[in-house]
C-alpha cells in the first residue's frame, strides 16, 4: 500500500530531500541515461507529493499551481521506483496529485510534459494530448492537458 503526504519545500526534512533527489535521479539521470540539470530551482516553488511503502519513499510528484510554471496548474517529475512499478504506485500518486491540486488551488485544468511512451498511463488519467510530440532532454515529450 501507498502511502501519501503532500509537503512545501520548507516543510521537507533534509532526510526526506535528499531521498527525492536520489530517487529522481536514480530514474530520470541513471535508468533512462540521460544527463540533465534535474535541480532547476523549481522546487522551492512546488508542492511535493511523497508515496512511501513501509516508509521508503517509491513514488513521487511535484505539483505548480497556475502560473506558477505553465499557465495552468502543474504536474512533474512523476516517477516511481523501479522494483514498485507493478504495484500500481504511478496511478496512486497522479491520483493523488491531481486531488492536491484541486483541494490546494482551486484548479481543475492541469498540464503536463508527458514522455510519450507514457501516453497511455496519462490518457488513462483522463489527459489528453495536444500539439506534436517534441524532445526534452533527448526524449520524446508531450504535452497533455486534463479538465
Amino acid at each position: 500500500m501507498l502511502e501519501t503526504s503532500i509537503k512545501k519545500f520548507s516543510e521537507l526534512e533534509l532526510e526526506e530531500l535528499y531521498h527525492i533527489l536520489q530517487l529522481r535521479s536514480a530514474v530520470f539521470v541513471v535508468e533512462q541515461d540521460c544527463v540533465y540539470q534535474d535541480m532547476d530551482g523549481k522546487d522551492k516553488k512546488a508542492i511535493h507529493i511523497l508515496g512511501r511503502h513501509d516508509g521508503k519513499l517509491v513514488a513521487y510528484t511535484r505539483i505548480f499551481d497556475s502560473g506558477d510554471y505553465f499557465n495552468e496548474a502543474s504536474i512533474g517529475r512523476v516517477v516511481v521506483d523501479f522494483n514498485y512499478r507493478k504495484f500500481g504506485y504511478g496511478k496512486v500518486i497522479m491520483e493523488a496529485s491531481i486531488k492536491a491540486i484541486n483541494n490546494l488551488f482551486n484548479q481543475t485544468d492541469i498540464k503536463i510534459s508527458a514522455q510519450l511512451y507514457l501516453k497511455k498511463f496519462y490518457n488513462d488519467l483522463g489527459f489528453i494530448q495536444f500539439g506534436e510530440s517534441y524532445l526534452e532532454d533527448g526524449i520524446p515529450h508531450i504535452g497533455m492537458l486534463l479538465n
